[in-house]
């Protein structure tokens, strides 16, 4: 009887241990499904994540192919317009302007470009620069500022180093890529000094951006025989007297030779002369 009576309380003492198993075994069964999507997934994740760089440098690619081949087009049609211009001019021009171009999205600094002229070449000087200034903008779907030292030369060097501020800053923030300053040497000493902001090599206000200065010469013409070095020591010379001349009491005391030394030094990057263009319209440029 006593074994009979005993026989029930095992059956229900198993129970118990049959649940175990069958929750050992869906824990089994969880943990390895867990680890079967993460070996799975893992990679998968991998290969997507590493994937979204090279859509984006496609993107961008796509996108710097693109403006590329614009600015090539506005540069064959400037060159068949102005055709008097030497050769070299195209081939520095296109290049420095290509190399910031390429590098749209890895910028360190600025691009720096000075146009001069003699007397004869006045128009050429402000029509072509105002054209390669369009052609870049343009090229990257944005527009030009354009400031001209004419309208401030007689102005206060604080008034305008103020104004210059102003129109550089708001037009980049903008989202415009490209400025062009004629006559370069008309501006008041002083407030010529604030573009060691725009124009310094490392710590520049605004690195993706191009600026085109214009500096027109007092003399007649220009010689072609002048090499490059030539030219850029001919316009640092004027610049050097325009900027330090004692007869001028505002110059002289706003501008020395360590100041005007450190805005040479910033704005000639590229130096290249301009020679007088036949055929362009007698008002406005082309």
């Amino acid at each position: 009887r006593s074994d009979f009576r005993d026989q029930p309380s095992i059956g229900k003492q198993s129970q118990p241990l049959a649940k175990n198993d069958d929750e050992s075994q869906s824990g089994f069964h969880k943990s390895w499904t867990l680890l079967l999507v993460l070996l799975i997934g893992a990679p998968l994740l991998y290969v997507l994540w590493s994937g979204i760089p090279s859509l984006l440098d496609a993107t961008l690619s796509s996108r710097d192919a693109q403006i590329l081949q614009a600015f090539r087009a506005q540069m064959k049609k400037l060159k068949n317009t102005y055709q008097s211009q030497d050769p070299n001019l195209w081939k520095r021009t296109h290049v420095f302007l290509e190399k910031h171009l390429n590098a749209s999205h890895l910028h360190l600094e600025p691009a720096i470009l000075l146009f001069t002229a003699g007397q004869e070449a006045e128009k050429a000087l402000r029509c072509l620069s105002n054209e390669l200034a369009d052609a870049f903008a343009f090229s990257q779907n944005a527009t030009t500022i354009k400031i001209n030292g004419v309208d401030k030369a007689i102005l206060d060097s604080d008034i305008v180093k103020l104004e210059v501020d102003n129109e550089l800053s708001s037009g980049f923030r903008e989202g415009k890529k490209v400025a062009v300053v004629h006559r370069f040497e008309l501006l008041p000493a002083g407030s010529t000094l604030i573009f060691y902001k725009y124009c310094d090599h490392e710590n520049a206000a605004f690195k993706d951006v191009t600026l085109l200065l214009t500096v027109l010469l007092d003399e007649q013409s220009l010689r072609k025989s002048l090499t490059l070095q030539e030219v850029e020591e001919k316009v640092r010379d004027f610049l050097w007297t325009k900027f330090t001349n004692s007869d001028v009491p505002s110059s002289y005391n706003s501008m020395d030779t360590d100041k005007l030394s450190g805005l040479w030094s910033r704005i000639s990057h590229l130096v290249l002369p301009i020679w007088p263009e036949k055929g362009l319209p007698v008002e406005g440029c082309p």
